[in-house]
């Protein structure tokens, strides 16, 4: 897949039997050895309330991770912005853009609210499309949203009282406070400093055609499908940004990148081994329990496990991409074919630091292999 930049998106996920600091050491090494791999991208997610995962302020991590790279695009997947201002995130990444000029991705992405519905006028695919790849049925997180957990994150992250901003405004209000052209309904400007005329990229991150996929479409903005937490999806965001796109001075056509969960080893067999734990993991959060720390094969396997477990994961599961180089970067071919993406974004998840650094490493030289060429995942 010549041309089709590889990007990387780390949840700084904490082992068992380790700490968040090691974590965050782990992440910010990661981010240096990747960049010399020749990944376009580092994104750092954002999640609250979870003992395995400790990316809970993407400004802040990614402000310790510029000062250890150099080349290497960095951002945001996502700022989520239901429980933030337009102001305060345009002010964080104007901060850090001081320093590190022309290198920032401001991801945005919505929370904060139940999951939108797509409003695509094509019917849900589900199956395997014409060239493999797998299109699994809809997960419903039904069960989760009168959760005393998930209730207790909204408190805890919101001011008593306060109500999210609507998404599309608040983007817009973003978009604005960048460009300098902030007004507020009486007329009064609001002037970011730092931030006003940084030179971060905007995204946007969606997981349906739903109210994101529209907002990033309506504002000729770079767009990202999550396949690796809602592949049932995915086609339907990718449709539905490219319906509402309209060209803007960023884009003169729509830009999409998609997501991949990733475990990459020197075999199949090994590969398997070291992505055992992911289902627990999944289950952990699909639970409301907050995200475990990653297991090892050991731990993974000694967990109870039923059959509505079984069910419970098997989306993310069955659309884990987990092999060989030459497996996973099929999987990933027909995953760029089928979406139409202009880059992807890897997502991988081992218990042992190596394991990961080593995964990414077999998986940009095969791309590299297959492209022809010494740096074939150099960035847009």
């Amino acid at each position: 897949m010549s041309g089709i930049p590889l990007g990387v998106l780390d949840l700084v996920p904490v082992p068992s039997g380790s700490t968040a600091a090691e974590a965050l050491h782990h992440s910010i090494d990661l981010a240096r050895q990747t960049e010399a791999f020749g990944y376009a991208r580092y994104w750092f997610a954002e999640h609250h309330l979870n003992p395995g995962v400790a990316g809970t302020s993407p400004a802040v991590v990614l402000a310790l991770t510029a000062s250890a790279t150099s080349t290497i695009r960095l951002g945001s997947g996502a700022v989520q912005l239901g429980h933030r201002t337009a102001l305060s995130t345009v002010e964080e990444f104007g901060l850090i853009d001081a320093l590190h000029p022309g290198r920032l991705d401001l991801g945005l992405g919505r929370s904060a609210g139940r999951p939108q519905q797509g409003t695509s006028q094509t019917p849900p695919f589900e199956g395997y499309t014409p060239n493999g790849l797998l299109i699994p049925a809809r997960f419903s997180f039904a069960h989760l949203l009168g959760h005393p957990r998930v209730a207790l994150q909204q408190r805890l992250l919101n001011l008593p009282g306060a109500q999210p901003q609507d998404y599309a405004e608040q983007v817009d209000d973003v978009l604005a406070l960048l460009r300098g052209e902030y007004r507020s309904p009486e007329g009064v400007e609001a002037h970011a400093v730092p931030g006003e005329g940084a030179d971060v990229q905007v995204w946007i991150l969606g997981s349906s055609g739903g109210v994101s996929a529209e907002t990033a479409g309506r504002n000729g903005l770079r767009f990202a499908a999550n396949y690796h937490v809602s592949p049932a999806s995915v086609l339907e965001a990718a449709e539905g940004y490219r319906a509402a796109f309209k060209p803007s001075v960023e884009l003169d056509r729509p830009y999409l990148t998609v997501s991949a969960d990733v475990v990459v080893a020197e075999d199949d067999a090994t590969a398997r081994e070291l992505a055992t734990g992911y289902a627990p993991w999944v289950r952990s959060i699909r639970t409301a329990e907050g995200a475990i720390p990653f297991p090892t094969p050991a731990e993974a396997r000694a967990l109870p496990w039923t059959e509505a477990d079984r069910k419970l994961v098997a989306d993310r599961v069955e659309t884990q991409f987990v092999g060989s180089p030459r497996t996973v970067a099929d999987h990933l071919d027909r995953l760029q074919a089928a979406t139409g993406a202009d880059e992807l974004l890897i997502t991988t998840m081992t218990h042992d630091h190596a394991d990961r650094v080593r995964s990414y490493r077999l998986l940009a030289e095969e791309w590299q292999r297959r492209s022809g060429t010494g740096r074939a995942v150099t960035g847009f």
